[in-house]
């Protein structure tokens, strides 16, 4: 038996805005089947689901999974997710390979790479 990826739960003491602003993001749909309190997104766009469920008291610290995302390109989709209210955490790597951290605006770090990264890249984010 092996194991699929069926999707990638953030936890959120406020999550229908933040399933909101990231189907925004993504060009993705929100199905809120549980009223509230577990949110999914959606789309042709999104190969795998994000969910986003409802907690009293989310896990202090750094998240340790985050979403790494790849971009056709990286400064324009930079500028457009803090326009839509990201915050830029920090530009990272060097002239072969750079990726952007961003807080998403409940502060869960993500990255965003070139469309061009290889797979291998995008893991070391």
């Amino acid at each position: 038996m092996t194991l699929s990826l069926g999707m990638i739960t953030c936890d959120s003491t406020d999550p229908v805005p933040l399933a909101t602003w990231w189907s925004e993001q993504v060009g993705g749909t929100v199905a809120d089947p549980f009223g509230g309190t577990f949110l999914m997104v959606r789309g042709d766009n999104v190969p795998v689901q994000l969910a986003f469920q409802l907690v009293e008291d989310p896990t202090p610290g750094k998240n340790r999974i985050h979403y790494d995302f790849a971009a056709p390109d990286l400064d324009a989709e930079v500028d457009r997710l803090v326009a839509a209210g990201a915050t830029l955490v920090g530009r990272r790597g060097d002239d072969s390979f750079a990726w952007v951290t961003l807080a998403d605006p409940q502060g869960n770090e993500f990255c965003v790479a070139s469309a061009g990264a290889s797979e291998a890249e995008l893991s070391a984010g």
